[in-house]
């Protein structure tokens, strides 16, 4: 039903795939010149112009997934999302300054120099350009119906991967089918990252735990096949999830033997991946502190402050 197109971005991950079919774009790329000649080209090799997408459906709120939406937009296309990615790309400035400052006193708090923090939460500013905010015409919820040349696409929720993101599943050629955003990739395993507090007074939402929680839901639900955000489709989606999981698995496992005494954040980072460069820093403490989240929640360590450091070790 759905044709991949592949569409090239700025970024270390690679193309994304935007997925076409009749007058309907999913996740059409990041806003760059490059991009968008390149989604023009693959529109008039089907006999379209930018002019005919009549709906952007967008998976979730990255720049390299929904920075050409206003375009389409502005051009007479509707735009549909989840209502929390809506708040996301109705104002992605905003949203950027929100994280930075909260992640700036947050990595701060894990044991990381402050100019480091600083930069780290700094760097992203460089691709907001790629992603013109954008207001959601038709904010869907799990449940939800989409229909697309004659076909019901079914929402569903994803967790993990980026606030706001969903699935949109479909009865296709292989059976049950699912455009699933960057929550299953095949040659990648996802990076759960961190996001802030969805408001002021509530607590720092524990990705990982919950992504492993939502992959197992994915798993058990029966799909025959994704189209992920990245790289080609997944047609064993079962295996796939398995692996993800196991991946994870192990990596808690290391993590959990850096704890013999309180340890930081930053410090199970630096054990994990070494010195990172700050363009990687970002990922490597969304790893760190996801798989502390998972011992915390399993009750398997204990949990303080040592002169307004974070610290971690094992439960006796």
């Amino acid at each position: 039903m759905f044709e991949q197109v592949p569409v090239p971005t700025p970024f270390q991950v690679g193309p994304v795939n935007a997925y076409l079919a009749d007058r309907t774009l999913v996740d059409p790329g990041p806003d760059s010149e490059e991009a968008w000649s390149h989604l023009r080209d693959a529109l008039a090799d089907r006999g379209l112009a930018p002019e005919d997408v009549e709906r952007v459906l967008v998976t979730h709120p990255h720049p390299d997934h929904f920075g050409l939406a206003k375009r389409f937009q502005e051009r007479g296309a509707t735009v549909v999302a989840h209502s929390d990615a809506a708040v996301v790309t109705a104002d992605f400035p905003g949203r950027l300054d929100a994280e930075q400052a909260y992640f700036s006193e947050f990595f701060e708090r894990c044991g990381m120099a402050t100019s480091t923090a600083e930069t780290v939460t700094e760097l992203p500013e460089a691709f907001v350009h790629y992603a013109p905010s954008v207001a959601v015409d038709r904010q869907v919820e799990a449940g939800d119906t989409v229909t697309v040349d004659g076909c019901e696409l079914r929402v569903d929720d994803l967790v993990g991967h980026a606030t706001g993101e969903i699935l949109f599943a479909f009865d296709g050629s292989k059976g049950h089918e699912a455009i699933v955003g960057d929550n299953v990739l095949a040659e990648i395993t996802p990076n759960p990252f961190l996001q802030p507090p969805p408001r002021p007074d509530a607590d720092r939402p524990r990705i990982l735990p919950a992504y492993n929680d939502s992959l197992a839901v994915l798993r058990d639900a029966g799909y025959d096949r994704f189209h992920p955000g990245h790289r080609g489709l997944v047609d064993d989606p079962t295996d796939r999830i398995d692996a993800i999981l196991d991946e994870h698995d192990e990596r808690t496992e290391r993590v959990a033997g850096f704890l013999d005494e309180p340890t930081t954040p930053v410090e199970v980072m630096t054990e994990l991946f070494g010195d990172l460069p700050v363009t990687e820093q970002f990922p490597g403490m969304s790893e760190a502190v996801g798989h502390l989240d998972v011992l915390e929640a399993a009750g398997r360590v204990d949990v303080r402050e040592i002169d307004g450091t974070i610290h971690y070790e094992r439960a006796t």
